[in-house]
């Protein structure tokens, strides 16, 4: 009986079921995030916000795919300048960072949940000529409403784990009926290539990772060049950036056992909402900080530099000697490198590094990362790199190296793309 059920249908009636946990969502993470709670009838499909242009809409969730999308979105209204570029969010932090990176260039709002009224207000409004889906996003009800209106949909710069596709297994039928209605499908690497197949896809392309393609901006190149000043010139910096909640404390510790004098450690956590529990960890441990947001030139006495400020983190790299990329001490899979390296700094990596797992392979066989082990290992590392200049340096050059390696990501995102607009390029 169960083979006849449409397996879409169950995925739907499970999301009516979930909608009281949607709205205590909402209202939990507006806590410490109050921006949840507004444009929440976006959620739910209703949008003021509307352009008289044929739109080609992106769908980038938070800040990580809001940055890649830089050279793509550049490169489209280029190719395509009749269009709207729409970019849809699931994050406040991704919305906010779109307003600093493409102010009014781009329409913005918050992607619907994945509710067939929902969704079918949402293209309805913004009527697409087409649609595209940044890394990992897959929503059963969207691809189809897209599916059915004939608006092609791809899901470009794919990244699919190990992990990601376990869970997306135990719904195969669901899963093969979702990913064969995407118009094309081009991933990130051939192990992402592969387990998208093993999912039910016959036709999966590698494109590379539009982050490669990230050019690092001048006007934070040059503000980064402001903070080296302000934090001094000849003093060592260690960044670590995108820390998770846990990390702090490791890193803290960490400190502790280095012997770089006068080293400013700069802590930059991944959310913004964790600045205060940061800060109020350094302060527990009567450590003297300083809050980025101050604005202030740094004196010798202070230890660490709270990084709580959005949207500078190409700065933060540009600003520092050495850079840990957060959320790979501890199993949250870790962030981005490539940021770090495009701007010619040496990257530490912890042992989870699962979300960047093919990048942070190549980055630590050519030289431009170091994996470590724990904070332990952490610790030589960093006294080893700054009591020998010159493997900064070659570290530095390596990294550089590494991301001009891997660029193109977003010309071949261009190709797929072509054959798909209903309107020729101008």
């Amino acid at each position: 009986m169960t083979s006849f059920i449409n397996p879409r249908r169950l995925y739907t009636f499970v999301l009516w079921l979930l909608l009281p946990y949607v709205a205590f969502h909402l209202l939990w993470r507006a806590r410490k995030q109050p921006e949840y709670l507004q444009h929440v009838g976006e959620r739910f499909g209703h949008y003021t916000v509307g352009s008289k242009h044929p739109i080609i809409w992106l769908h980038t969730v938070s800040v990580g795919e809001t940055r890649a999308a830089a050279n793509l979105i550049q490169q489209l209204q280029k190719a395509y300048p009749q269009h709207q570029l729409l970019l849809t969010h699931t994050t406040p932090t991704g919305r906010a960072a779109s307003e600093q990176l493409y102010g009014n260039e781009v329409l913005r709002v918050y992607l619907p949940y994945d509710y067939p009224f929902a969704v079918a207000n949402f293209l309805q409004h913004f009527k697409p000529s087409l649609g595209i889906l940044l890394e990992t996003e897959i929503w059963f009800n969207l691809i189809h409403a897209c599916h059915v209106k004939n608006i092609p949909l791809l899901l470009l710069n794919a990244r699919l784990s190990e992990k990601s596709a376990s869970r997306y297994a135990r719904f195969p039928h669901l899963t093969q009926m979702g990913l064969k209605e995407l118009s094309a499908i081009a991933a990130q690497s051939d192990g992402d290539a592969t387990r998208l197949k093993n999912l039910g896809t016959p036709q999966v392309a590698v494109m590379g990772n539009l982050k490669f393609d990230i050019e690092p901006p001048a006007t934070m190149l040059k503000l980064g060049a402001v903070l080296r000043v302000q934090w001094g010139q000849n003093r060592k910096i260690f960044l670590a950036a995108s820390t998770r909640i846990g990390e702090e404390a490791l890193l803290l510790q960490a400190l502790q056992q280095i012997n770089i004098p006068n080293m400013l450690t700069v802590i930059v956590p991944r959310h913004p909402q964790r600045f205060d529990e940061v800060a109020n960890l350094l302060t527990q441990r009567n450590i003297r900080f300083q809050h980025r947001s101050e604005n202030l030139p740094i004196t010798d006495d202070i230890q660490v530099l709270l990084g709580d400020s959005m949207g500078e983190m190409f700065a933060y790299y540009a600003a520092c000697d050495i850079a840990f990329i957060g959320g790979s001490l501890l199993p949250y899979g870790g962030q981005n490198l490539i940021e770090a390296c495009s701007v010619g700094k040496p990257v530490l990596i912890g042992p989870y590094t699962f979300n960047f797992a093919q990048a942070t392979e190549q980055a630590v066989e050519c030289g431009a990362a170091v994996r470590v082990r724990d904070v332990a290992e952490l610790t030589q590392i960093v006294q080893n790199l700054f009591n020998h200049p010159e493997k900064i340096d070659a570290a530095s050059k390596a990294a550089l190296k590494f991301v001009n390696a891997h660029r193109g990501a977003t010309q071949l995102a261009m190709t797929h793309i072509a054959p798909l607009l209903p309107h020729s390029q101008k």
